[in-house]
């Protein structure tokens, strides 16, 4: 299952109540459904549930029987109410006059406190998804109407959430990108366990992700310090094959072998790894004078 869709399903487990605010939830699904109008008012989900949900509404509030349209696929589920009488019946059940040239949100619909809340998980059900927060964090809203989704951006700023607006493929799509915005919706419409989700997913990736940086600092420090051990051990084997390790004193005969032993330990940890720790600019000193003897050589 489809984060978008566990998501769904736990708004629709949601219980009202107040019928102020299941008119609300229905006037959501209905505002934001495929068309809105005087003609034809249909609705469609991927969601069953979400549909029998609409279909349940219509009926306990307005008294209009909806059938349930399946696609051929199996994969689409919908209810068209075509006829004029029932279209009108709806639309004026919600406040809207046929003389509206544009179509905006009614907020007359809202007689409590949580009455938006209400309407805004209603407008998600119809038309909202939302990414996995494992792969991104995106949630958004396929608007056909651009005075409705400027309207819907109005309200959502009332909360203090701050979307965005595009138009893509003759849609406007309202979105979150951010992930704290997306918290706070997921709160705000009443999924509250899938907010919390997407916090635990988000935690993790935090801390699998500062480890990934940490990986790569160490990977890159040990790079380094391989890199400038090079040129030292290259002069410590010019010896040892030249002349043999035991040409060396015995210090830097110590420091030779200690130097082609860990090739990947920094100056520091080399120094330190001597019984009794030399200091880092002694170990510095004994490096350089086999250098400089290899270079003689």
């Amino acid at each position: 299952m489809s984060f978008s869709s566990q998501v769904k399903n736990e708004l629709l487990k949601n219980e009202y109540e107040n019928r102020c605010c299941l008119k609300s939830l229905l006037y959501g699904m209905a505002l934001f459904s495929k068309s809105f109008s005087f003609r034809r008012v249909t609705f469609q989900s991927e969601n069953e549930g979400t549909t029998e949900l609409f279909k349940h509404l219509l009926k306990e509030l307005c008294n209009i029987d909806g059938e349930i349209n399946v696609s051929p696929s199996g994969k689409n589920f919908s209810i068209d109410i075509a006829g004029k009488k029932n279209a009108t019946k709806l639309m004026t059940f919600f406040g809207h006059n046929i003389s509206e040239k544009n179509l905006v949100i009614n907020h007359s619909n809202f007689d409590c406190d949580n009455c938006r809340n209400a309407f805004i998980a209603g407008a998600f059900l119809s038309c909202g998804t939302i990414s996995s927060p494992e792969k991104d964090y995106h949630l958004e809203f396929t608007v056909p109407y651009l005075n409705l989704a400027k309207s819907f951006i109005t309200l959502l700023e009332e909360f203090e959430l701050s979307p965005k607006l595009v138009k893509r493929k003759g849609y406007n799509v309202v979105y979150f990108k951010d992930s704290e915005a997306i918290e706070d919706f997921l709160y705000i419409m009443g999924a509250s366990s899938s907010m919390f989700e997407m916090m635990n997913i988000k935690i993790v990736k935090e801390i699998r992700n500062s480890a990934n940086r940490k990986a790569n600092c160490e990977t890159a420090n040990i790079e380094k310090t391989i890199q400038a051990a090079m040129p030292q051990i290259e002069a410590i084997l010019k010896i040892k094959k030249k002349k043999g390790l035991d040409f060396l004193s015995k210090p830097l005969r110590e420091m030779a072998q200690a130097r082609l032993d860990n090739p990947e330990l920094s100056l520091s940890e080399l120094a330190e790894s001597f019984n009794p720790p030399l200091s880092k600019s002694g170990a510095n000193h004994r490096l350089k004078r086999i250098q400089e003897i290899a270079k003689e050589l």
